[in-house]
């Protein structure tokens, strides 16, 4: 089999190296990728924006699946032209992946399938913003309605902050305060006519959106993640999916845009019950470094299922024994800027560790052929263990082997799960 996976981050990154080794794969592609995934796949400088463009990539290559990584694409409907093309694609149709292109619509559909989420107004003026603030109360959430890479929330007590949010955007979503951890859940996706959507979660997860240790700082789009969690409720995946997932995507069916693809549902373990905290319509980053690490299955029967509605008759994903956390790397400004062109030192001996590997993300190289910071987020370093302390003490081995300047990282990722 032929994969051509659409994207530039350490998500794609991921995915392809899962891929490229997969026994059931003969070649793996990426459109536009970075220098990490050079080490697993061809690259090719093709606009990921571009559906046309990489529907004729597809077609060249004689691609048997195209994975579309990113949300952007996605809701552009770069996976709706390639399927024109007759290619099996992994990845919603645009009109499907409004899921995570529009709060907004999100919200609607859960309504509609009876969801458990946050009470939400959508707001379009500044006096709408006031008046749902003040309904709600402090802590205020404030989501930008579209696309903002993980950075278009604020949760704050600061009601002028909230009001300065809301101000920046052309439609914002006002919600309830959610209390209690956050959890991801996965689900890949499959859809046909005769047997409706079928769908297999995958095991949680918990990522660290916060710039700085304790939570603290700004929103980033994740600055660390692990898997499995310990301390999750027994029978969540299974209440998840009896009372999230599979009503998602049942009305979406019934709506006329059955969801294929990947459902990510951010969760929140609420004093008063499991909630959704948003949609995603993708992979999400930096989630999937860990649970590639874990996955004890074959990827592409999965996605390939997935994408030509036989999903069902696919096996179920399997789980190796043990842990993975993944932890970030960012360079100097983020998440307000980024800093590019900064050398990076240490990969070989960080990736030389037992049990590490280094995922790129705003990677590129110089004229002089050495890696350099490209972007917010770099890169992340992930690592296996049996115990998740084991896990953890891998990962921060590995980041200690790399250095550039201003660089950034959070050193408590899972450290309350693993002291527990």
């Amino acid at each position: 089999m032929t994969c051509l996976v659409v994207g530039t981050g350490g998500r794609e990154h991921a995915l392809a190296r899962a891929l490229a080794a997969d026994p059931v794969v003969g070649a793996v592609h990426c459109a536009p990728g970075n220098p990490g995934i050079a080490a697993v796949a061809t690259l090719h400088p093709v606009d990921q924006m571009d559906g046309e463009a990489v529907a004729e990539l597809a077609v060249s290559l004689g691609a048997d699946l195209v994975v579309v990584g990113p949300e952007a694409p996605l809701v552009a409907g770069v996976a709706d032209a390639v399927r024109a093309r007759g290619i099996a694609v992994f990845g919603p149709s645009g009109a499907a992946a409004q899921l995570e292109g529009s709060k907004a619509f999100a919200k609607e559909v859960m309504e509609a399938a009876g969801v458990p989420t946050a009470a939400a107004r959508v707001c379009t003026t500044s006096e709408q913003v006031a008046a749902a603030l003040d309904e709600f109360g402090a802590p205020y959430v404030v989501k930008d309605d579209g696309l903002a890479a993980g950075k278009g929330v604020v949760v704050t007590s600061d009601r002028a902050a909230a009001l300065a949010h809301a101000e920046g955007c052309d439609r914002v979503v006002i919600e309830e305060y959610l209390d209690g951890p956050e959890v991801s859940l996965f689900a890949i996706c499959g859809w046909n006519e005769a047997e409706g959507t079928t769908v297999y979660p995958l095991q949680p997860a918990q990522d660290f959106k916060r710039i700085f240790d304790g939570d603290e700082g700004g929103n980033t789009g994740g600055m660390g993640a692990y898997t499995p969690l310990p301390w999750a409720p027994e029978g969540l995946v299974d209440e998840v999916l009896r009372d999230v997932l599979q009503p998602t995507v049942d009305e979406m069916a019934r709506r006329g845009t059955p969801f294929s693809g990947l459902l990510y549902a951010g969760l929140a373990l609420t004093s008063r019950g499991t909630r959704v905290v948003e949609f995603n319509t993708r992979f999400g980053d930096p989630e999937t470094q860990p649970l590639m690490a874990l996955l004890d299955a074959p990827l592409s029967p999965l996605l390939m299922g997935a994408a030509t509605g036989t999903l069902a008759s696919v096996p179920a994903p399997t789980w190796k024994d043990g842990n993975a956390v993944a932890v970030v790397m960012a360079s100097a400004g983020y998440p307000e800027s980024s800093s590019k062109g900064d050398v990076i030192s240490g990969l070989d001996a960080a990736e030389g560790l037992d049990d590490v590997h280094v995922i790129h993300a705003g990677t590129a190289l110089s004229e002089a052929g050495e890696p350099v910071t490209a972007g917010g987020r770099v890169l992340a370093v992930v690592a296996t263990g049996s115990s998740l302390a084991a896990a953890r003490e891998a990962a921060y081995a590995g980041v200690g082997e790399i250095s550039f300047d201003g660089a950034q990282h959070r050193t408590d990722i899972a450290l309350k799960a693993a002291q527990a």
